[in-house]
């Protein structure tokens, strides 16, 4: 500890040797483990020892390069190399990341969750207008929120990056901000934000909208002042093991995917279809909101209908957009699913503006915000129970989504669209939905005088289905698991208020780890067990997904493997990992 250690090439001046004893012993121990090598040793009196050896720490592009290089040297099978990588490593090759020099002169002014991976600097703001309006001057932007909500959606998607005081690894803030690829630090410790007063507060450091902060969502770092970040460069390496990769996977890897732009970068990282098309993101741009707010407030249902007519060809050029994106892989647009006051504001400044927009008494707003708000909402009037009491929403969907595949279809690049019913519990649910999408796809295929193929299945995400998913399955041609929402319902725990009790259960050696981030198998595997069983006794060759965020999830997606699921999808920055996950669970059930 006192010298300073020699290069080891200088040892082959001094002492050829046992340089060459040396490096024989090495080659012997890298073939033997079949994998680098950290070596301690000493010589004494000319005599060397060896007095440790172990597996070396490596970055992710090392780990890759000494995969692919060991292969090549026949060391290694190339099913021992995918093996002998962790997937999780893969997300520092997908993001950006900061200058390894300027992040050692940086100290962090706290920690929080690693919500999303990546890193980003740019200016604090504190509300989805205020990161709008910013990023229209050119200025890269944080949004900084207590915890994140649907209506931030357009602040989110122009923000460098995002940071909350509250929420877990698969809150709203969390999910969006992986969809999207941006770095997230959710539940950021010892942080006050205070949106009105557009400041923070980190341990003791008050921040100001406007000043620079710097996130690193693979550590959960949050640094006060601006960090130098480098963009993500993929490797030959990595593209081989992307091809070793399909070549031993069984699963296929789809993508969640709201927009034509999310489904062109998930093809660029290899997704095979998408898995999940949350349509009600859709909404959220500026242009769009006015005309679904309409449809919200609308009293009966011809002036829902006249709403929704303006709606229609948004929503059809948005699926023309998405199909013609992934050239007749296979698509799964899920019908709006959250519950509809959430598309209207809570600010007693903003419903103000907006009766003004609607040409509506501000009064008679309050009086529908009010109607509409529900004491538990995810347990509430959302999903297929949206398409139960307001069905023109479920036609006005299906004819957007057939329209546009028919517009797109080609002998080449035949399009199958995946037709997807959240929150199904009872079969008779599934069945009136099912026939108001039939009857409304039908009609408009049959005055096309065209043919068109389409499918009508179900997310699977309460307990329920689950248990009666033969019943189910007589109604759906498809199952997906939506673990983020049936995970939550098994255990009775919201993901956005888990983060202070996961603490507490960790400390107290409870639970070892987040099951929103990573599937429980033991009690939401077995329901899954059960409802894959079922499912298949009704359809045999029922086609079976997930779609939650576990289908990222390195250790689920090996569970989904053992389950034979047809496929997991995952957000499009993690379909890399998916794809090296799902060729690991391959190899470990062949053995």
């Amino acid at each position: 500890g006192v010298r300073t250690p020699e290069p080891i090439d200088h040892l082959k001046t001094l002492m050829p040797n046992v340089y060459q004893e040396f490096h024989d012993i090495a080659e012997r121990l890298e073939k033997h483990y079949g994998d680098m090598q950290d070596l301690e040793f000493t010589i004494e009196n000319g005599k060397l020892f060896i007095l440790q050896t172990r597996s070396g720490k490596r970055t992710a592009t090392a780990a890759l390069r000494v995969a692919v290089d060991m292969v090549e040297a026949g060391m290694l099978t190339k099913e021992q190399a995918l093996l002998k990588i962790d997937p999780a490593q893969l997300d520092a090759l997908l993001h950006p990341t900061f200058n390894p020099e300027a992040l050692e002169r940086a100290t962090p002014l706290t920690k929080g969750l690693p919500a999303s991976p990546g890193a980003a600097a740019g200016m604090v703001t504190f509300s989805a207008e205020e990161a709008y309006e910013e990023s229209l001057k050119g200025h890269a932007v944080i949004l900084a929120r207590t915890e994140t909500s649907p209506e931030d959606i357009q602040g989110m998607n122009v923000s460098a990056g995002i940071l909350t005081s509250r929420g877990g690894m698969t809150s709203h803030a969390a999910v969006v901000a992986r969809g999207m690829g941006k770095c997230c630090v959710s539940a950021a410790a010892n942080t006050s934000i205070n949106e009105k007063t557009k400041t923070m507060t980190i341990n003791g450091t008050v921040i100001k909208s406007g000043e620079w902060i710097s996130l690193d969502g693979s550590t959960g770092a949050v640094y006060q002042g601006q960090i130098e970040t480098q963009k993500a460069a993929l490797s030959d390496e990595f593209r081989k093991i992307m091809e070793w990769s399909d070549e031993f996977r069984t699963m296929k890897i789809r993508t969640n995917a709201d927009t034509p732009q999310d489904a062109t970068t998930a093809r660029t990282l290899g997704a095979e279809g998408i898995g999940l098309t949350r349509t009600e993101h859709m909404f959220f741009e500026a242009d769009r909101i006015f005309a679904f707010r309409q449809m919200i407030v609308a009293r009966d249902v011809k002036a829902r209908e006249k709403a929704l007519a303006k709606i229609l060809p948004m929503q059809e050029e948005d699926f023309k957009g998405i199909f013609e994106a992934m050239k007749g892989l296979p698509v799964t647009i899920r019908l709006l699913d959250p519950p509809l006051h959430e598309f209207l504001p809570q600010d007693p400044a903003q419903v103000k503006e907006l009766a003004t927009e609607l040409n509506m008494a501000e009064a008679d707003l309050q009086t529908i915000i009010n109607d509409l708000h529900e004491l538990n909402p995810m347990l509430g009037h959302r999903g297929l129970r949206l398409a139960i009491s307001y069905p023109e929403i479920a036609r006005m969907q299906t004819e957007g989504i057939i329209r546009a595949a028919l517009a797109v279809t080609t002998d080449e690049y035949p399009v199958i669209p995946e037709i997807m019913i959240p929150l199904v519990a009872e079969e008779k649910e599934i069945a009136f939905v099912r026939d108001v999408i039939v009857k409304k796809a039908d009609e408009i295929i049959a005055a096309s005088g065209k043919k068109l193929d389409y499918m009508v299945g179900t997310m699977i995400e309460i307990p329920r289905a689950c248990l009666t998913a033969d019943e189910i399955a007589k109604h759906a041609e498809f199952f997906s698991f939506g673990t983020n929402d049936l995970t939550q319902m098994t255990y009775g725990l919201s993901r956005d208020d888990a983060g202070p009790i996961l603490e507490t259960y960790y400390n107290e050696g409870i639970f070892e780890n987040d099951p929103t981030a990573t599937l429980d198998k033991t009690g939401v595997g077995k329901l899954m067990e059960i409802g894959c069983e079922l499912g298949r006794k009704t359809r045999p060759d029922m086609k079976i997904g997930i779609c939650g965020e576990h289908g990222g999830d390195p250790s689920s997606i090996e569970f989904c493997n053992y389950l034979n699921m047809s496929y997991v999808s995952c957000s499009p920055f993690r379909v890399p990992i998916a794809k090296l996950s799902a060729a690991q669970a391959a190899l470990k059930q062949k053995k």
